[in-house]
């Protein structure tokens, strides 16, 4: 499986507000940009957290783009994916509704009745771990359900949780002309943070995007 970790940071490295508000840090550009992004996955992540924050579709949204894929005999929209350890999923989610397939990764400690109500919702569920997800697992039966590429686009628990078990393989950011500060405001990659062994990058490509400038790393 290959994996692309995507997100849009302020210039001192937030992702949103510490009241966990979704602001406009990108613009039209970088929009499209994602879009294609997604177009081109089997699927795209994000913690539970994004979920509660945002509601996000998670889906496609330019019609050729879809149609391109349905052309290629694939669905118009890619899977969704939701890492779960808290089970926190609300069954109205909007990643829950018909428009893609979605695969609710939770650990193994999740009461069953949860399990039964986000199934009923639509969602195929995948327990692993005991406390908290295992991602090296539930990435490896993703790629057993036919996903190759997957798209993460956060939060910054779950890219720290991916980075730590060493499964991403490319880091694009769009860093915007905005400040947010805060301590608590939630950053790039959250987590425990590292002390040693710290994941190395190489740089791929700078490009400006209106104010803002995109950055491409491989791992």
């Amino acid at each position: 499986m290959h994996v692309v970790v995507n997100a849009a940071m302020s210039a001192d490295g937030k992702l949103s507000t510490r009241r966990r508000e979704q602001i406009a840090i990108s613009g039209t550009e970088d929009f499209d940009r994602v879009d294609q992004l997604r177009a081109d996955s089997d699927a795209v992540m994000v913690g539970v957290g994004t979920v509660l924050a945002d509601d996000p579709s998670l889906t496609v949204d330019d019609p050729d783009r879809q149609a391109a894929r349905t052309n290629a005999g694939k669905p118009a929209n890619p899977a969704r994916v939701v890492a779960d350890s808290r089970i926190r999923t609300p069954p109205d989610a909007t990643v829950l509704d018909d428009q893609a397939a979605t695969y609710l990764l939770v650990s193994e400690a999740a009461p069953t009745d949860f399990i039964e109500e986000m199934e009923a919702a639509g969602a195929y569920v995948i327990a692993t771990g005991q406390d908290r997800v295992d991602l090296t697992t539930a990435l490896a039966k993703l790629e057993g359900e036919g996903v190759d590429r997957l798209m993460v686009e956060g939060g910054g628990e779950l890219i720290a949780g991916l980075f730590e078990e060493g499964l991403v393989d490319e880091l694009s950011v769009f860093v915007g002309p905005t400040i947010i500060g805060g301590r608590d405001a939630p950053t790039l990659v959250d987590g425990e943070g590292f002390v040693e062994e710290f994941p190395e990058l190489s740089l791929q490509g700078v490009e400006r995007l209106g104010d803002g400038v995109l950055l491409r790393w491989t791992l």
